[in-house]
């Protein structure tokens, strides 16, 4: 089987503008949560939110703005810095072989409300020529692929909170399949916006923790009562581990394994079984067996349904061995961009030897039995790590990755 390698690494999140101050936030247990300040979110029963730590227009010129939708720009950026990352700028390379796999839960719901606003308030000529390519769910994807010339495919899987794990693994598969030596994968999302909010809040989805919006995300606390709602991108270049050698790449980690499997259940609500066969299938897929898991980042996103199913799916699939966190709990939920970011997580504990800890953990679920990585970030010596995404309408990813 092809062995298959990640080489760079990008993002921005609510933590940072870039991989480097976001593992530090994290390391550091900061959350990225706050107010949310603008007038549209004032009547609104949930009025907090994780906000992008460095706003896009940092890195994307205002001229070039206008065309992108912001979860296009977020997407370009993290992009960006991963392929430079890797050193793909600096080497000449077959862009026939390289690829992209570029997913996002919502797409460009920011420019559809406001260019809807545009056409109901002043009239169809004054709609921009750009909404299509703006609101379009394949556009980050079409938009990173243009950034680099990408010419071996380039694809968008939408799966929800599931998407950018299944853009990992669908990665993978590309290379082993022999279509790509590269494959830069990964997830945005920016639905900051009245309308995802109001109507997550409308499931009693989102946590309602107004006045306290850093202790809002708070995976497997007996008083969590919903998620909070994030933005940002990840993207992670994964490479032909041979490929990768030829032309001297730094290595973070291998890409060993992935599951895919869908629950077939409900629309919403999760069926635990679903989660154990993806982790199974991923373990099977990787070689492995549930005791060389060193590590669990989870999907744990602090529902009150959602968190305690994968403790028991991890203990059925895995054991209780593995130190567990869920960086959820200070990005926030990023929905379609929340595996790529996790996954980059992952792969810097195996690379650094350190899990981030689990903040807001003030007083655990009376079930929750496994080992919670929480007050201080844990040093080890991990072979092997895994992340876990569960989307709504039952798709479930989990990926296996391990030391270089």
């Amino acid at each position: 089987m092809t062995d298959v390698v990640v080489t760079g690494l990008g993002a921005t999140t609510p933590l940072g503008g870039d991989v480097a101050s976001t593992w530090r936030a994290l390391l550091d247990g900061v959350s990225g949560a706050g107010p949310l300040t603008q007038e549209w979110a004032a009547e609104l029963p949930v009025r907090i939110a994780a906000e992008l730590a460095e706003d896009p227009g940092v890195k994307i010129p205002r001229v070039r703005q206008r065309r992108l939708d912001r979860s296009e720009q977020i997407a370009i950026i993290a992009a960006n810095e991963a392929f430079n990352d890797a050193g793909l700028t600096d080497v000449e390379l077959d862009k026939e072989r390289l690829g992209v796999c570029f997913g996002s839960g919502i797409g460009g719901a920011i420019t559809l409300l406001e260019q809807d606003d545009i056409l109901e308030e002043k009239g169809p000529r004054r709609v921009s020529p750009h909404t299509v390519p703006m609101l379009m769910p394949n556009g980050p994807a079409a938009w990173v692929g243009l950034e680099l010339g990408a010419k071996a495919g380039v694809h968008a899987p939408t799966s929800a909170c599931a998407t950018s794990s299944e853009s990992i693994a669908w990665g993978l598969d590309m290379i082993r399949a022999g279509r790509a030596d590269i494959v830069v994968a990964g997830g945005t999302e920016a639905v900051v916006h009245a309308l995802p909010i109001a109507g997550f809040a409308s499931m009693k989805a989102l946590s309602t923790r107004n006045d306290e919006p850093t202790k809002a995300s708070r995976p497997w606390d007996a008083d969590r009562d919903g998620f909070v709602l994030g933005e940002g991108s990840g993207a992670v270049v994964l490479e032909r581990a041979d490929h990768a050698a030829a032309r001297g790449a730094k290595v973070y980690a291998r890409l060993c394994g992935t599951g895919i499997t869908s629950d077939g259940f409900d629309i919403v609500q999760p069926d635990p079984a679903g989660g154990i066969r993806a982790m199974r299938m991923a373990l099977r897929n990787a070689g492995m067996s549930g005791s060389d898991i060193g590590h669990v980042n989870a999907h744990a996103t602090s529902t009150p349904v959602g968190d305690m199913g994968e403790v028991h799916g991890i203990e059925e699939a895995i054991g209780t061995h593995p130190a567990l966190t869920s960086t959820k709990s200070m990005t926030g939920h990023l929905l379609g961009a929340a595996g790529v970011v996790e996954s980059i997580a992952v792969i810097l504990a195996i690379h650094e030897g350190v899990i981030p800890p689990t903040i807001n953990l003030d007083e655990p679920d009376k079930a929750l039995n496994l080992d919670v990585v929480t007050g201080e970030p844990r040093k080890v010596d991990l072979d092997a790590a895994m992340n876990n995404s569960f989307g709504f309408g039952g798709h479930n990813v989990s990926l296996v990755f391990a030391k270089a």
